[in-house]
């Protein structure tokens, strides 16, 4: 099967000389089409970094990032547009709604931007609304939801475009349990139903729990990977595997697996 995403020997640095940070030190992975792929490790080990890289927030110091066997360093002011908005659906931990718009309204600016037709752009938003359940809540301000609304209309503002990869950055942290709960079943349903490739980075691993292969990061390179054994180990056995070595990671040791 060929990649959809592939990271070759990626690094990001900042500062210079004594003073450098190695924040992303020679990463290389790469994502199938509909995998759902987890990113842990401790804080400061390069996850957010990794996650903006792809998702061309920030410029990498070196290497390589591959979308359908193609070079985004290559690509143009256009390209890059097109791959920021449509090639990519960010899901940030914060929403990052804008408070003077409806939920109906935030989903639609990247439609509106990148200049998708609005007989489109509304079939779009009614199929993603019946999908995410958010008939009742398009036409409220997000000062009048829920975090767990808030996140729903962010999570549907990220796949308006029809995104190739769904990039997510702790995108539980700022909800309770049972909201958290619900999002990461609505995106382990978009990956099994709709094939929707996720790249997510979480602390959590519960919600870790939930993607097929998970890449553990500890300062700026893959310490270790773990895959779940889809046929014969259950999400709760899955749960205790990364919890048992993300509790050596914690203690320092070497690769333990």
């Amino acid at each position: 099967m060929d990649k959809i995403l592939d990271i070759r020997s990626l690094k990001k640095y900042y500062g210079r000389g004594e003073n450098v940070t190695k924040a992303v030190d020679g990463i290389s992975f790469y994502v199938l089409p509909g995998e759902f792929v987890g990113i842990m490790g401790p804080s400061g080990s390069g996850k957010t970094t990794l996650l903006n890289c792809i998702a061309s927030i920030v410029r990498p110091t070196e290497g390589e990032i591959c979308l359908e066997g193609v070079n985004t360093a290559a690509f143009n002011e256009k390209q890059q547009m097109e791959y920021r908005g449509k090639k990519m659906g960010y899901l940030f931990q914060d929403f990052k709604l804008l408070d003077n718009l409806t939920g109906r309204e935030n989903i639609l600016m990247p439609a509106a931007i990148h200049g998708m037709k609005k007989q489109e752009s509304e079939r779009q938003i009614r199929r993603l609304a019946g999908y995410l359940g958010l008939d009742r809540i398009l036409d409220k301000y997000p000062a009048q939801m829920s975090g767990g609304e808030r996140q729903r209309i962010a999570a549907a503002r990220a796949l308006i475009l029809n995104p190739s990869v769904i990039l997510a950055d702790e995108p539980t942290g700022a909800l309770d349990t049972k909201n958290a709960r619900t999002l990461l079943e609505e995106l382990k349903k978009l990956n099994t139903e709709q094939k929707r490739t996720i790249l997510m980075v979480t602390h959590n691993p519960d919600a870790a729990s939930f993607c097929s292969r998970i890449l553990i990061l500890r300062d700026g390179v893959i310490f270790h990977e773990l895959r779940r054994r889809q046929d014969s180990e259950t999400r709760q056995e899955f749960y205790g595997r990364i919890t048992d070595v993300m509790a050596k990671l914690g203690g320092g040791g070497a690769n333990v697996l």
